[in-house]
């Protein structure tokens, strides 16, 4: 015998059409949604386009321009893209309060809200300044391969004046994002890419091209461009440093009083790594020689206390990292002894020893975070498996 059923027919569902939100909206609101922000930096980079071409056509009327060096194009693209940086920031960190004041503060950003840890006006001063100095020589390094590609090249007037607006709205656009989006991760990725960019134009700048034979702090001892380069470019990333310190140990989840000292003795141990750097670059070798190598010493003794420490601080940290840092003091202490040996100067220790301090911070932070997400992943999993025993015991 069978059974007959009969299939009742939904009715059709209307689709529902998402009208775009309007200028006037986007304007009243600019970090309302992430599309909001996504206009308003097109805006941004619109309104550049227009007045930094405008500016640009007016400065290079009637002239042929090289494309780097003293007048270039390149050079006025720089010096454009970082005053607009620092514009752009600026108006970024203003509308994420207008957010905050129009009530959507609940609506999922990623940014710089951390538990335990507060952004500061120095804090965001130091990360527009860096924002500005990588577009200053980024688009001044970018000149001078063209430079290099078209010898002899020149640009007239209307393309040069197209050409800067251009630079200038990427940069605007480009940063104002930065600015919004702004989080421990990216952070980490603009000091990184701050050191790489300071570092290396501070070393071609230089007046004295055997620098590397002494040190790397020579390069903060001379009166032109390049010492000035690398001292700021020490002194930003140091303030850039504590920010991170803040934040990185904000994510580390403690249970007890005793996990708690632990991870303020972390907190203030990053935090003493940045203001040594900022003092390196504060009191340059050869006005202070006492106090800028017991500065640079404090740094290094700072970062192999947390490194050795951290297992006893953090219980909690993954082992892999822990071992991580072991090693990277091993080859510290290698390399120092190379020096003493004389197989290798002082420059190579410092600059190996640099870049372990600062891959070690950074991820410091990548783990930290991760620890972070854990307990929310641990008590997902815990649901899943009790409604799995439920529906087990029920069935």
């Amino acid at each position: 015998m069978s059974r007959n059923t009969a299939t009742i027919a939904s009715p059709p569902t209307a689709s529902i059409a998402i009208a775009p939100t309007s200028i006037g909206r986007v304007l009243r609101h600019p970090a309302a949604n992430a599309e909001s922000l996504e206009s308003i930096a097109l805006l941004i980079g619109a309104a550049t386009f227009v007045v930094g071409g405008l500016v640009a056509w007016f400065v290079f009327m009637g002239e042929d321009l090289p494309i780097a060096g003293p007048g270039s194009l390149g050079e006025f693209v720089a010096v454009g893209a970082a005053i607009v940086t620092l514009i752009a920031f600026l108006l970024g960190r203003l509308s994420l309060r207008t957010r905050s004041a129009a009530g959507f503060a609940d609506a999922a950003l990623p940014g710089l809200d951390a538990s335990g840890a507060r952004i500061h006006w120095f804090d965001l001063t130091a990360i527009a300044l860096a924002h500005a100095f990588i577009a200053l020589l980024g688009w001044i390094g970018l000149a001078d391969l063209l430079e290099q590609s078209f010898q002899g090249a020149v640009v007239f007037t209307v393309p040069g004046a197209v050409l800067a607006g251009v630079g200038m709205a990427v940069t605007g656009y480009a940063v104002f994002l930065s600015s919004v989006h702004l989080t421990p991760m990216l952070l980490s990725f603009v000091l990184a890419l701050f050191l790489v960019v300071g570092a290396l134009a501070s070393m071609l700048s230089s007046s004295d091209p055997l620098w590397w034979q002494m040190n790397l702090s020579a390069l903060g001892m001379t009166n032109d461009i390049s010492a000035l380069a690398f001292n700021l470019t020490l002194i930003i990333a140091g303030v850039i440093v504590t920010t991170i310190a803040r934040y990185a140990t904000a994510a580390v989840p403690t249970t007890t009083h005793a996990e708690l000292r632990g991870r303020n003795v972390v907190r203030v141990g990053l935090i003493l790594i940045g203001i040594f750097l900022a003092c390196v670059g504060v009191f340059p070798v050869d006005q202070f020689f006492v106090l800028h190598n017991t500065v640079a010493t404090g740094m290094a003794v700072a970062y192999t206390v947390l490194v050795i420490g951290l297992r006893w601080f953090i219980p909690t940290m993954p082992k892999v990292f822990i071992m991580l840092g072991y090693v990277y003091v091993g080859v510290v202490v290698v390399l120092a002894v190379f020096f003493a040996t004389g197989y290798y100067n002082l420059t190579a220790v410092e600059l190996v020893a640099a870049v372990l301090i600062f891959s070690w911070i950074i991820v410091f932070l990548r783990n930290s975070g991760a620890m972070h997400a854990q307990p929310s992943t641990d008590a997902a999993a815990a649901r899943v498996a009790e409604g799995t025993r439920v529906a087990s015991a029920q069935s």
